[in-house]
């Protein structure tokens, strides 16, 4: 499973940043590759959320929340 996480900034409060998981391989396809070069779905949950401003962005691999298998 890939993660996608994003830090998210205010646009109005720029000090204000937290991270944010975007997506996850389990809801969407996502390929390692796709993560690191700024996969489509990022592009797309940003437009959707227009009062926030994208400050990095990382590619995680592993089980969400330490949940078993």
């Amino acid at each position: 499973m890939i993660k996608i996480i994003a830090v998210l900034c205010s646009l109005s409060s720029p000090a204000n940043c937290h991270e944010q998981i975007v997506t996850t391989s389990d809801f969407a396809e996502v390929s390692m590759q796709s993560c690191l070069m700024g996969a489509p779905q990022l592009a797309d949950w940003m437009n959707q959320h227009p009062a926030e401003r994208l400050a990095a962005w990382r590619c995680v691999i592993g089980k969400r929340d330490g949940r078993g298998a």
